[in-house]
């Protein structure tokens, strides 16, 4: 949360000239409700179910650009089409930036409920930041970078050879 990811596919699919799913996006089109609703509807695991088959969908549809939401890497069938089909990159956002970047959205942001927004944002890191580098081909800090600066970092770590 608070990485970047729907503004930086979305610059990145216009400079590409290619297609861009944001899997956020497209479910709560899917499912007519925002994800917040949706979560407190069905919960998360039914949500990560959903966000999961939305990623196989988009990819055999062939978008070239997929915003995924950050607890994507929960699922061991996401993580293995990322790794597999994807050439993926960790947006990475401290959690006391994404803290300041989400500040006022935190009740449409399931994940933030229950406690301080940076203690949370904290949590999820250390949980998910082993996920995120086994499937990242390419890591970008995005602290203190605009979106535009976020996609021109992109581009430079998917041009440079594989380590």
């Amino acid at each position: 949360m608070g990485a970047g990811k729907s503004a930086g596919a979305r610059i990145l699919g216009e400079r590409l000239a290619v297609a861009v799913a944001d899997l956020d996006a497209m479910l709560e089109a899917a499912v007519g409700c925002t994800i917040a609703e949706l979560f407190e509807r069905d919960g998360e695991p039914a949500f990560r179910r959903r966000e999961a088959r939305l990623l196989e969908q988009a990819l055999a549809a062939g978008a070239r650009v997929v915003a995924c939401g950050g607890g994507i890497v929960l699922s061991p069938a996401a993580r293995a089409a990322l790794r597999e089909r994807c050439r993926t990159v960790w947006l990475e956002v401290s959690p006391a930036e994404a803290a300041r970047r989400l500040h006022g959205t935190e009740a449409g942001r399931p994940l933030l409920s229950g406690g301080r927004a940076l203690d949370r944002l904290e949590a999820l890191e250390r949980e998910r930041a082993p996920f995120y580098a086994g499937v990242a081909a390419a890591r970008v800090v995005t602290d203190g970078s605009t979106p535009e600066q976020v996609v021109d970092a992109v581009l430079r770590a998917l041009a440079a050879p594989a380590a």
